[in-house]
């Protein structure tokens, strides 16, 4: 067993100085700030208008009625079909499966939030995506005891036939407040 090499104070203060010297300054917070998307209204707007027009979309049946099972703001969310490897899942899981886009459902009321992902995962699909991360937040409802847009899409994400598998972020990509979800591949 090779033991690792246990730097020396002079060799600590040297590093020290050179990251000084480089005008490295120690983080103040310990989270990433990535930023809120700006959102296309172009391509919101075509993506609304596809959803209202689409013949294949069915709204009945989805669970925007209220009967969800709720779920707790810090509850981390995992969901694969039965026969997905599950190295494929494991990796989803650690966040090595790169993700192409991402949908942040703040500020969008219930139904707006559903047509939204619904239209996000149609087009996520027709571009070949196999990744995606959809920012649910883990915020109370107004007019409920439970996180009401994070209970939601852990039910419509179970009921998509496009939906291989979701889980939960890890902490850069939004932790318990997103889900990564790996796609099926157009065709199968």
């Amino acid at each position: 067993m090779t033991r690792r090499h246990q730097p020396d104070e002079e060799e600590i203060s040297a590093f020290r100085q050179a990251l000084k010297a480089a005008g490295v300054r120690r983080i103040n917070a310990n989270q990433a700030d990535p930023g809120k998307p700006k959102r296309n209204a172009v391509a919101q707007a075509a993506r609304r208008q596809a959803a209202v027009e689409s013949q294949s979309l069915q709204t009945t049946g989805r669970t925007s009625d209220g009967r969800v099972e709720a779920v707790r703001p810090s509850e981390y969310l995992e969901f694969s079909v039965p026969d997905l490897p599950w190295r494929t899942l494991s990796q989803l899981k650690r966040g090595q499966t790169g993700w192409q886009a991402g949908l942040d459902l703040h500020g969008y009321t219930l139904e707006e939030a559903r047509t939204e992902l619904e239209s996000f995962l149609r087009d996520a699909v027709a571009q070949h995506m196999r990744c995606v991360l959809i920012v649910h937040g883990k915020a109370w409802g107004t007019t409920a005891d439970y996180p009401v847009l994070k209970s939601h899409t852990n039910a419509w994400l179970r009921e998509w036939p496009g939906v291989l598998a979701f889980c939960s972020a890890i902490e850069i990509d939004g932790g318990t407040g997103a889900v990564y979800v790996l796609l099926r591949k157009p065709g199968r």
